[in-house]
């Protein structure tokens, strides 16, 4: 799966890069390792750039270990963390600094680092950049943990002129607070309705419109993650097309599942935005098609299973599980769709590497990348058995589905991470540290 197609090819690797593309038929050097995958896809390892691994501080949540063992086996060989939901939250070069030393030497794939943008800490996000973060986080409502309070438009208006000067984008959980919907006493709390109504498609319409506007008026790149509310694509396919620095991600459970389908009390679906209806998820792949929407990123956010109990939407946790099943997933729809597996390592591979300014090393299978390569089989389909997932915790939506396509092998930087159906199929932490600029 090659930046100019699909085609038969051979990778060549020396030295943890792509040392060259050749024709399939090309001779071989002597004296080489050969690996003849068959009729299996080669694709660009994945770059997951919306993942909370929690750690330090709520590693019971989700770890470096467990998260990126679940990345290898997904495909995915460079994950971006947020800046939340660890203690500290990456706000400050202190709270990286954490981060870092709770990753090293605990990583299987290679793992960069979101900085945050919150209330008050303007004066830090210069510290930030030159650190090596590869961007910055914001939320416009609650984010659920009091250590990444959200901002506004005043906290923004002084951030973003910095973050020009850095050129680094911002990325937005876009939704508004003055269009939430509080949630009665006397609602049933086991309806996903319930849920549903609360968080309206106006609450990121108009977060949206305002970014708009921001990005336009300070000239910052702005990348909106989640998008969940097809309201929002008129506008946004409006601002691209007049120059404005906007992007946008959506996430495998928007384009899976539809809130039709949510059984009553099943909070393993929670998640804000939340999911919606199967005209919004049809809306979703219609943009992703059509370039509006520039890729597909997991917001992998488990939690312990507590956190979410059955039968109380309004009081679970809003997060996901589905960093190993990504590939999957998004295969699974798509080639419902019809659509071409050289879509599916843009939206995967190329594009979110592009906006975390690591392209110059990830994200395509070209000569001078990173060897970062996923081996999976297009045509073989399992039943998910969530007890075998190698995140922390077990609970996901995608229990007992039926997806296609299996992962075969994972390589970084040259070095197999995972080979599916061995003996001790992860091997030993292996992955680095990654900065913008290293």
């Amino acid at each position: 799966m090659l930046p100019a197609g699909v085609r038969p090819a051979v990778v060549h690797v020396a030295d943890e890069r792509i040392a060259r593309v050749a024709p399939y038929d090309d001779p071989l050097p002597p004296d080489v390792e050969l690996r003849d995958v068959g009729a299996f896809a080669v694709m660009p390892g994945i770059v997951d750039t919306h993942v909370h691994f929690n750690d330090p501080g709520r590693a019971d949540w989700e770890g470096f270990d467990t998260g990126t063992a679940a990345a290898a086996a997904g495909g995915v060989t460079t994950v971006i963390d947020m800046p939340l939901n660890s203690i500290p939250a990456t706000t400050s070069v202190e709270g990286l600094d954490a981060k870092r030393a709770s990753a090293r030497g605990r990583v299987r794939v290679d793992v960069g680092f979101w900085g945050g943008v919150v209330p008050g800490n303007a004066g830090e996000l210069a510290a930030l950049g030159d650190a090596g973060v590869c961007g910055f986080k914001c939320f416009l409502v609650p984010s659920g943990v009091d250590e990444f309070p959200a901002v506004d438009e005043r906290d923004l208006r002084q951030a973003l002129p910095l973050l020009a000067e850095h050129r680094l984008p911002l990325l937005a959980h876009a939704e508004s607070p003055a269009f939430l919907v509080p949630i009665a006493r006397q609602a049933p709390r086991a309806r996903y309705t319930t849920w549903l109504a609360s968080r309206p498609p106006e609450a990121e319409v108009e977060a949206i419109r305002l970014l708009v506007d921001l990005s336009h008026e300070f000239h910052t790149p702005i990348h909106i993650v989640h998008l969940a509310a097809s309201q929002a694509i008129p506008m946004l396919e409006a601002a691209k097309s007049r120059g404005v620095s906007i992007t946008v991600e959506t996430c495998p459970h928007y384009l899976t599942f539809c809130a039709e389908d949510i059984s009553p009390g099943a909070t393993a679906y929670k998640c804000a935005p939340p999911i919606r209806a199967r005209e919004t998820r049809e809306a979703l792949w219609r943009a992703l098609e059509g370039g509006i929407i520039d890729f597909v990123a997991t917001d992998h956010s488990p939690c312990p299973p507590s956190m979410k109990p059955a039968g109380d939407f309004p009081g679970a946790w809003g997060g996901i599980a589905s960093l190993e099943l990504s590939l999957a997933a998004l295969w699974t729809e798509a080639a419902r769709r019809h659509l071409s597996l050289d879509r599916i390592a843009g939206w995967l591979s190329a594009s979110p590497a592009r906006l975390a300014g690591v392209d110059d090393r990830k994200g395509a299978i070209a000569e001078g990348k990173h060897a970062d390569l996923v081996i999976w089989d297009p045509d073989a389909e399992f039943v998910v058995d969530a007890s075998r997932l190698r995140q922390r915790h077990k609970l996901t939506p995608y229990a007992d589905r039926r997806l296609r396509g299996r992962v075969r092998e994972t390589y970084v930087r040259g070095r197999v991470v995972y080979r599916d159906g061995a003996t001790g199929d992860l091997t030993s932490p292996a992955g680095e540290l990654l900065s913008r600029t290293n």
